[in-house]
């Protein structure tokens, strides 16, 4: 006789299905808050993979624009019928989301609609910040028992590992942009380290991509240590929004590994052992 595994809600299951990383992360939160994180990672999947879903970038917009008024009516109290809309109405009200958070992640995606890449290392930051730390910000909400998350070292950890999640994520997605002509290396590091666009578009190698990204990479280890720096402070229920610090590290070493060719097959691979690390780490507190 055979035991069937338990059916995933919708949320988790999209979680597992496009987000492996963060679905993986969320397995070590508590059971009673799992479910809340699957629906705020869910969320950000719809409005991450916009640019990917649409032909034009008024129509992204658009579509950005019906998810900024589903948060309207999520937080009036109107909520909308939709598979992700509803969990995740149920998660903000729960846990007292802040609406501040939502509102800078929809703007930073507004971004995704624009052809050129960001004009400086800063722009790029500010867009991780956006986009990705805020996201870090909204699971410590979820993740928190008496507002420990909201603020303080927990709050600024929190914003060190979106940053550095997001820059690792965006040099390794740098073949999957490229076949849509898009870039998200900032254009002065482009210009100071010599780097074409048409060999990343051509996806040709080169040592002054190797240069930038390895850049990037450096910016990412950065913030990954100032992260930690804070983790004596951290709560360990706290922990598993920050696990992707985890990930992000093992990635880096990929990358390192490849030197820095974000060409190389290697950049792609999850990295073995992926569970059991994370494992590890949430049973020490750690991140």
């Amino acid at each position: 006789m055979t035991t069937r595994e338990p059916q995933l809600s919708y949320c988790a299951e999209q979680v597992r299905r496009q987000d492996r990383d963060r679905f993986l992360t969320a397995l070590f939160a508590s059971a009673g808050r799992r479910e809340d994180l699957f629906a705020l990672y869910a969320f950000n999947l719809e409005v991450a993979r916009t640019r990917e879903m649409v032909r034009e970038p008024m129509m992204g917009l658009i579509r950005l624009q019906w998810w900024r008024e589903a948060i309207d009516g999520i937080y009036s109290g109107v909520v909308r019928r939709h598979e992700v809309v509803r969990p995740l109405a149920a998660a903000v009200e729960r846990h007292r989301l802040s609406r501040s958070h939502f509102d800078r992640l929809l703007a930073a995606r507004e971004a995704d609609m624009e052809d050129a890449p960001p004009a400086t290392m800063q722009a790029l930051l500010d867009y991780a910040e956006g986009s990705s730390a805020s996201l870090v910000l909204l699971a410590l909400e979820v993740l928190s028992q008496n507002g420990e998350g909201r603020e303080g070292p927990a709050a600024a950890a929190g914003r060190q590992v979106g940053i550095a999640w997001a820059l690792v994520g965006l040099m390794r997605a740098i073949p999957f942009h490229a076949r849509a002509k898009r870039l998200y290396l900032p254009e002065d590091l482009m210009a100071r380290t010599g780097v074409r666009r048409g060999d990343i578009f051509e996806f040709r190698p080169s040592p002054a991509l190797a240069e930038a990204v390895r850049e990037v990479a450096d910016a990412a280890k950065a913030h990954l240590i100032r992260a930690r720096a804070l983790k004596r402070s951290v709560p360990r229920n706290l922990v598993p929004a920050l696990l992707p610090a985890v990930l992000a590290g093992l990635y880096l070493r990929q990358l390192a590994k490849a030197r820095y060719d974000v060409f190389d097959a290697r950049v792609q691979e999850a990295p073995p052992g992926r569970a059991w690390r994370l494992a590890f780490r949430a049973l020490q507190g750690a991140y």
